[in-house]
């Protein structure tokens, strides 16, 4: 693999763990305060799949770096401006339903990248994916279920759903961006044509809120920024929580 290349799988692997890191973290804070016990262990079971898809990247991110820096290092040792995750997901969770809409928004996105990555050209990459695509089946099953039960329901659960999918429709626009170094990876078969990925995932999430009885909002301008560093001020108070021990005590063995 040139360098080149090495270097964008390196950005690519960076992000995606990034993204499945603080998205576990965030379905974290529902732990004990979920609406009823099985959806409580559920959304924990969720976060720490998450947590688990973002070892395996950050892992490799750091071995494809080649500087030292192993996944608590990547995890840890980094502060906000150097985190590259989607926007979508270190948005509050606000109420259950709009914890729903993110997740399933993201959901549909993470089935489909990583039923084609299991395709990848890079076999570390695809061996990932493979492990991954298992969990996120349920994930998207789960997420979609009650978005359905949500937006088919009640007047109240109705209008919470509709509320956040309006305010949470505008980032998702990012999950499709792709800069040129990405570029020479769809052509290299490392990545999948963002167009298809995109594609996919208009269907599904549209069959959805169908179902749902939702209205899909309609494309405009889309926030973008996280995948260059630029972020919401969420992020960085969830990184004040999740980073706090280990920057407490930086040296220390479990």
């Amino acid at each position: 693999m040139s360098t080149d290349l090495k270097e964008a799988l390196f950005a690519f692997t960076l992000r995606l763990g990034d993204t499945s890191l603080v998205l576990g973290h965030r379905l974290s804070e529902w732990c004990g305060h979920a609406p009823e016990l099985e959806e409580d262990i559920a959304l924990t079971n969720v976060a720490l799949d998450l947590v688990g898809h973002a070892r395996m990247l950050l892992t490799y991110a750091g071995e494809l770096e080649g500087k030292g820096r192993d996944e608590d290092r990547l995890a840890y040792r980094r502060d906000v401006f150097d985190y590259r995750n989607h926007l979508l997901v270190e948005q509050p969770n606000r109420d259950f339903g709009h914890t729903i809409v993110r997740q399933f928004l993201h959901d549909a996105w993470a089935v489909e990248l990583y039923g084609r990555l299991c395709a990848s050209t890079d076999e570390t990459l695809a061996g990932i994916a493979a492990k991954a695509v298992k969990e996120v089946r349920y994930h998207v099953r789960h997420s979609g279920d009650w978005l359905v039960r949500l937006g088919d329901g009640t007047e109240i659960s109705h209008a919470k759903v509709a509320d956040a999918l309006g305010r949470l429709w505008p980032y998702t626009g990012e999950m499709f961006e792709r800069d040129e170094a990405e570029q020479a990876l769809v052509a290299a078969g490392i990545l999948p044509d963002p167009a298809e990925l995109k594609a996919a995932w208009t269907a599904r999430v549209e069959a959805v809120l169908g179902e749902a009885t939702l209205d899909r909002p309609a494309d405009g301008w889309m926030q973008k920024g996280g995948r260059r560093g630029e972020h919401s001020e969420h992020l960085g108070y969830l990184l004040a929580e999740m980073q706090f021990l280990p920057r407490a005590y930086p040296d220390a063995n479990w």
